[in-house]
């Protein structure tokens, strides 16, 4: 029986890619000066960011159960089996408010079936893993195959980000103020992942932007496997010049097959601002799937 993939923005995946797959993408919400708008449907990055520097009220909250009820219950209507591949619980509460519509709708249509997956991944960790599994599917895999590869992709997902400044983190509440004029006085930079939990942390402090940059780039080194076999993604937030640089040294140092660019919306651009830089590779050897990715 044929499958449905959808997702969510927070994939930070480029139209391109979500054009020639028809792929469904639920919009994430955010609030900006107590407005709501949706990502990538009524409120783009380049409008965002643009308003983000004007020193608006921004504040984020994740997709909530009646707003999944509404884009998975036309599949369940029309029988349509779902694979619905969800932003990281350790960072939003996306999953639990997906399962919350998957149990209302199922005493409704008691056939309905869906696999809600979480991706423990954010932005394009997230994203390059939906690429993967879309491919699959175009190429013929089998519903429980792509389902066993989900959770092998998101497992293996190596998130390495840095920032241009601590402001945004400390807007969010993800840093102390203290910590942020600190960081600020002596050009501090730091080294964020997505950790096992799906929660972002900062693991090293670097002094000054192009040092934390080169260390981005020598730790994808330190984790990835089969670098040049592999599409690396990266993302920035409103700094593309930086993401080219990013992207040639990964080229040079690496030779990678492919890197996929892409630009930060709001779910993670709200807490990191416009400098945002993001590196996403595997830890782990794809060799089993390679017949389905080429």
């Amino acid at each position: 029986m044929s499958y449905k993939i959808i997702t969510d923005s927070a994939t930070d995946l480029p139209k391109e890619i979500i054009e020639k797959y028809k792929l469904h993408v639920i919009p994430t919400p955010v609030t900006i000066n107590g407005v709501d708008y949706f990502d990538g449907k009524t409120i783009v990055p380049s409008d965002f960011y643009r308003i983000q520097a004007e020193g608006a009220d921004i504040k984020t909250y994740h997709i909530n159960q009646f707003m999944f009820r509404e884009n998975f219950e036309p599949y369940a209507r029309a029988g349509e089996e779902v694979i619905y591949l969800c932003f990281s619980t350790g960072i939003a509460g996306t999953f639990n408010a997906a399962n919350l519509a998957k149990e209302e709708l199922l005493e409704e249509y008691p056939d309905f079936r869906i696999t809600i997956i979480d991706s423990k991944c954010a932005s394009m960790g997230f994203g390059l893993g939906v690429i993967k599994l879309l491919k699959m599917q175009e190429k013929g895999a089998p519903k429980e195959l792509v389902v066993e590869a989900a959770r092998f992709f998101f497992d293996h997902m190596e998130h390495i980000v840095t920032v241009d400044t601590l402001e945004y983190l400390y807007r969010g509440g993800r840093l102390s103020k203290t910590s942020a004029v600190l960081g600020g006085v002596l050009d501090l930079k730091p080294i964020i992942e997505v950790n096992d939990e799906g929660a972002l942390v900062a693991i090293e402090k670097v002094r000054g932007r192009m040092k934390s940059l080169k260390r981005c780039v020598e730790i994808v080194g330190e984790r990835g496997v089969n670098l040049e076999k592999q599409a690396i993604g990266l993302v920035h937030g409103n700094d593309p010049e930086t993401c080219e640089k990013v992207k040639q040294m990964l080229l040079e140092r690496y030779h990678c097959r492919e890197i996929i660019q892409s630009q930060v919306g709001c779910a993670i651009g709200a807490h990191t601002g416009p400098g945002i830089i993001g590196i996403v590779f595997l830890s782990g050897d794809e060799e089993k799937y390679a017949s389905y990715l080429q």
